[in-house]
Parts: structure tokens; C-alpha cells; sequence
């Protein structure tokens, strides 16, 4: 333990040292008296730590410094900046008496002790005035966290400065590395501020562990392109599917093409939202309503399957369906509208009507495709702890559901239907995670939603009953499904435009450039708690595509919440993201 001590006091000793502790300081927040030489470098967003005694044991306490004041008192006098006016300085007092005073928020405090050489304990006195503090190095760090080393992750360095900022991401299931529950995560910012590659590294941290599964909902199609493509794609070429094969993840993406609906309640609500019914002169209402209802109705009494419906026979089945004047009357009471449909219907080519309408929905329940999955079976196959001759698996996949209309072709697709497709995946996550729940097991499983603004606004048309579904699935699922070992991971352009609900729900966010303006300032001050220096330092983020080049653009965040052994106390920690798909690739030892 001794020999522990003395490396650690060694290395903090090598450490450039940047100023002692000042007053006033508090527990909360510290007060920084900055030396002269380091007076002239960059220390916003420094990590820096300082070594005290508390309860007779020596501690070291790590912080950012937030803020950096310059105060002289002579030029404060009114008398001085009167002769300042005239002369612009004065060399007796300009420069010389200059005082540089630094904020630092203390994030981890570490007690000298235990059997893993240091502990997690708290700030609980404040050190006495003069006592240094030192930035931080990887030296530094490696040693303080030498007990977790095969838990630490990197996503990039201290916001501005060389050490790589440690994380940690733990499967949800008990046992080693383990965070023995779930929990939710957030990603928030602009377009352009480097959020969706941030979750793409945070995948792959969790595609470490072989018992965790991984499932992404996918409305525009960005992660499928990146575990299709062996190089990556964008300004952040990170061959995902590549990585995650070689960690013994096997990668799939499911796309609307070879994704099989399998309820004939979706089948009723497509049909409802095709031009099926409003090329039949039935507008939209409760009418078309009815009529859905009622055909879905008679074609399962006639034994017809939802995996036939592709098929003439079962097109031409419902069309006589259609003719038959006691069908009619279910959906058309008065004479009228009902003799309207009526010669609709005999003045319309079925030809035309099975092309043009009827196959583009019916082939979404089509189970032949090439690669065919159904929602049930790809949950299950995801899902699953054993093979089909009942060994136990050794590895859980990643599943990627591109749900893009690019993908579509041929078939009826719109947000609409894209919305009842994600509420009917939830759904079906849902009921697994309870079934895994009553044997006594952990689902120990991830969903990152993509768009999450999108699929769980806070405002909502009082029509759209399909995005409604979504978002209460979703709203619930971030309520109920933790216990269950089912996370999920939400990316989102804004915060003030996601429902409130599943933002109470997050543990742990992540806030890039975008977030300092307006109302999306202050969702993010209320979120925070906090309006003094760490908000100030989030508003110096700058915009990614305002550097000079792609090579040097910085994707800033502001990270809170249990995501880092420095951020014990849930204070903020900033961060710059890497920008090299090599140094992510090596500072994590994963395979290339």
C-alpha cells in the first residue's frame, strides 16, 4: 500500500501545478488562487486534483476548472482608471498586479485505502488555503482507477485538454461489470454536433459484453448504412457491423423489405391509412373504420392467413366480399352513401385496384420474401439466451431495424405506417421483457431509438392516433421496463420537444453543441440544476462545422449522471469526442 502511495505522490508531483487552493471555497465549488506561469494557458476545462487529509486519511479530489476570473484591485480604483484613460496602462500596477482567480467543481473524491488501493468517499471539509493543485494526466488516471481498468471506456479526451476522459458503460444483468439493473441514456444536440457518432461508440461499448443484446430502431437509416458499409460512412467513418463481428457480436439489419407484419390488427389500421377504400369514395372516418374492420373480419372467418393476402385468390375473396349488400350495410346505414360505393365498386378494375392498392399492403405480411423475418421471430432471435437445439449462447446479436423509405420500394409506406410498425416492435419488446421478468431472468438488453423527437414528442394532433400509440408505448417503457433489464438509448435533435415523461426517466445524458439558446436553454438549465459556471462553459461549445476542416472540428458534450467513476457526485463532466476512428479504436483495444 505504501509503494502504491508513493508512485501515486510521485506522479501528482511530476504534474504541471496551476494554483493552490483559494478563498472563499466550499465543498460545492472551490476557489482557485492560478500561479503565475499558468497564468497564461489555457484551464478551462482542465482536470485537475489535489491531494488533502480527511478523517486522518490522505484523499485526492478530481474536478474541472469551470471558470477563470482576472481581477486587479488597483484598476478598480476610480482614481487609477481615470490616469488608465489617458495613459492606457500603468506600469507600475497594469500586468503586475494582476490576480487570476479559478472556479473548479469538484466531480470524484478517491481515500487513500481498501483493498483495491483507493475508494470512492466525498469532499466532506474543505482543504486548507495554500494546498496545490495539479492537472491531471492518463498517468495520473491509470492509476487512481488501475482496479476498474477493465471496465474504463473512452469517448474522447477532457473538453480541450489531453487526458482521455475514463467512462464506464455496465450490462444491465448481475455478476462482473455488471450494473444489476437497467438504465436509460440520452443523447441531445443539433444537427451536426456529432450525436449519432456517439452513439455509435457507445454501442460498441456495450457490444463488449456476450450476454447483452442490442436491438436499434432506425426510422432514417444511418445505422444500418454503417454496419452495411466495411469502412464506415460519413465525416466519422467507423466500420460498426466490422467491429461488432470481430467482438463476436453478430450484426444483422432487418430492413421494411424483409421485415414480415404479423397481426391483422395492422393489417386493418394499413388498409385504413391506404387509398384502398378512398378510391371506393369512403373518406377517411368511421366509416372506412368499419369498413376495415369488417373485411380483416370476414377474411379471417373464410380461413384466409395474413401470409396469403399477397395472393389473387384472396384479393379476388374480398372484393366479392365487398359486393355483398349485407357487408355494406355494417359501414353504410343510408341508402345513399351505400349505393354511392356500390357502383364505385362495379365501375373499378379489380386489375387495377390488386395492383395499384391492394399488394402494396398486402406484401408487408408477405412471409416468402427473400430473408423474411417476422416481428416475433427477429425479437426472439435477438432476444433469446439458447440456439434451437437448446445450448446456451455465447454471444447475443446486434439487430438493426432500418425502417428508411428508401428501403420501401413497391410496398405502402409512410410515417403512418412506420408508427404502427415501431409501436408493434415495442409492443413486442414489452411482453418479452415481462416473460423474462416472471422466470427470474434479466432481459439485460439496449434500444437505441433514433429520432426520438420524432416518435415521443411532448405535442401531438389530437388525429394521430398511430404516433399517439408510439409515444405512450414508449413513455411506459421508459417508466416500467428497467426492473425488467430492458434500457433503452434516446437520441434526439432537442430537449424541449421531447415528452417530459422520458426525460424524468434518463440516468445519464449527454448534451452536444445546439442546446444554448432560447427554450432548449432552459430545459437544459432545469435538467442541469444548476445555472452557475458548468452552464457557462457548455454555452462556449462551439459549432462543429465551423472549423476550418473536418480534421479539426471538436463535437463537444456535457455529460451527467453515473456514467464516469470522476463524476461520483453527479456534477457535469465535459468532454471533446475523438474525431479519429483510429484513436477511439486503439485508446479502447477493440479490433479493427
Amino acid at each position: 500500500m505504501t509503494n502504491v502511495r508513493d508512485d501515486l505522490e510521485r506522479m501528482v508531483e511530476r504534474t504541471e501545478r496551476v494554483g493552490v487552493v483559494g478563498s472563499p471555497s466550499s465543498t460545492a465549488q472551490l476557489a482557485l488562487d492560478i500561479l503565475g506561469p499558468a497564468a497564461a494557458r489555457k484551464l478551462v476545462g482542465e482536470l485537475a486534483l489535489f491531494r488533502f487529509v480527511q478523517d486522518a486519511s490522505p484523499h485526492y479530489a478530481l474536478g474541472q476548472i469551470t471558470e477563470v476570473q482576472l481581477r486587479n484591485i488597483w484598476h478598480e480604483d476610480p482614481t487609477m482608471r481615470s490616469l488608465i484613460r489617458q495613459r492606457g496602462r500603468v506600469d507600475a500596477v497594469s500586468e503586475r498586479q494582476d490576480t487570476h482567480l479559478g472556479q473548479m467543481v469538484i466531480s470524484a473524491v478517491f481515500r487513500q485505502g481498501g483493498p483495491a488501493g483507493y475508494e470512492p468517499s466525498i469532499l466532506g471539509t474543505v482543504p486548507p488555503t495554500g494546498t496545490p493543485v495539479h492537472l491531471v494526466t492518463d498517468d495520473v488516471l491509470h492509476e487512481l482507477l488501475r482496479p476498474y481498468r477493465d471496465q474504463i471506456f473512452y469517448l474522447g479526451h477532457v473538453y480541450g485538454s489531453k487526458p482521455k476522459l475514463p467512462l464506464w458503460f455496465k450490462h444491465f444483468d448481475r455478476g462482473p461489470d455488471g450494473a444489476g439493473e437497467a438504465y436509460h441514456l440520452g443523447i441531445f444536440g443539433k444537427t451536426g454536433s456529432g450525436k449519432s457518432v456517439l452513439a455509435k461508440m457507445i454501442l460498441l461499448a456495450y457490444a463488449r459484453y456476450p450476454k447483452m443484446a442490442l436491438l436499434v430502431i432506425d426510422p432514417q437509416g444511418e445505422f444500418a448504412r454503417d454496419i452495411r458499409t466495411t469502412g464506415g460512412s460519413g465525416g466519422f467513418p467507423l466500420p460498426l457491423g466490422v467491429v461488432a463481428d470481430k467482438l463476436g457480436k453478430r450484426p444483422v439489419v432487418l430492413t421494411v423489405r424483409n421485415l414480415v407484419l404479423d397481426r391483422w390488427e395492422l393489417f386493418e389500421q394499413i388498409l385504413f391509412e391506404s387509398q384502398f377504400f378512398e378510391r371506393l369514395t369512403i373518406p377517411k372516418g368511421e366509416n372506412r373504420k368499419l369498413a376495415c374492420d369488417i373485411l380483416a373480419d370476414k377474411l379471417k372467418k373464410a380461413g384466409v392467413q395474413l401470409k396469403d393476402l399477397h395472393q389473387r385468390a384472396s384479393f379476388d375473396r374480398a372484393w366479392n366480399l365487398l359486393h355483398d349488400d349485407n357487408v355494406q350495410r355494417v359501414f353504410y346505414r343510408a341508402k345513399e352513401p351505400r349505393e354511392r360505393f356500390s357502383d364505385a365498386l362495379r365501375n373499378s378494375n379489380p386489375d387495377e385496384f390488386f395492383q395499384d392498392y391492394w399488394s402494396p399492403v398486402a406484401e408487408l405480411f408477405r412471409e416468402d420474401r427473400q430473408n423474411a423475418k417476422s416481428i416475433n421471430r427477429a425479437l426472439a432471435w435477438l432476444l433469446s439466451l439458447t440456439h434451437t437445439d437448446g445450448s446456451v449462447r455465447s454471444n447475443r446479436p446486434i439487430l438493426v431495424i432500418d425502417l428508411s423509405k428508401e428501403q420501401a420500394k413497391g410496398l405502402f409506406w409512410n410515417d403512418t405506417i412506420q408508427s404502427l410498425v415501431i409501436k408493434r416492435l415495442l409492443d413486442g419488446l414489452s411482453q418479452t421483457a415481462e416473460y423474462f421478468y416472471k422466470e427470474n431472468q434479466s432481459l439485460n438488453a439496449l434500444v437505441v431509438v433514433d429520432e426520438a423527437h420524432r416518435l415521443a414528442p411532448r405535442d401531438l394532433p389530437t388525429d394521430d392516433d398511430a404516433a399517439r400509440g408510439v409515444r405512450n408505448v414508449l413513455i411506459d417503457a421508459a417508466r416500467t421496463t428497467r426492473k425488467y433489464g430492458l434500457g433503452w438509448l434516446f437520441i434526439s435533435q432537442t430537449l424541449s420537444s421531447l415528452h417530459p415523461e422520458i426525460l424524468q426517466q434518463l440516468r445519464i445524458f449527454f448534451f452536444g453543441f445546439g442546446l444554448g439558446l432560447g427554450q432548449e436553454f432552459q430545459s437544459l438549465r432545469q435538467l442541469v440544476g444548476t445555472s452557475g459556471t458548468a452552464l457557462d462553459l457548455y454555452q462556449l461549445f462551439r459549432d462543429p462545422h465551423s472549423a476550418f476542416d473536418a480534421r479539426s472540428r471538436q463535437y463537444s458534450f456535457m455529460t451527467i449522471g453515473p456514467v464516469s467513476p470522476l463524476s461520483f457526485s453527479g456534477t457535469p463532466l465535459f468532454l471533446n469526442a475523438f474525431n479519429s476512428v483510429e484513436e477511439f479504436l486503439t485508446a479502447n483495444r477493440l479490433p479493427r
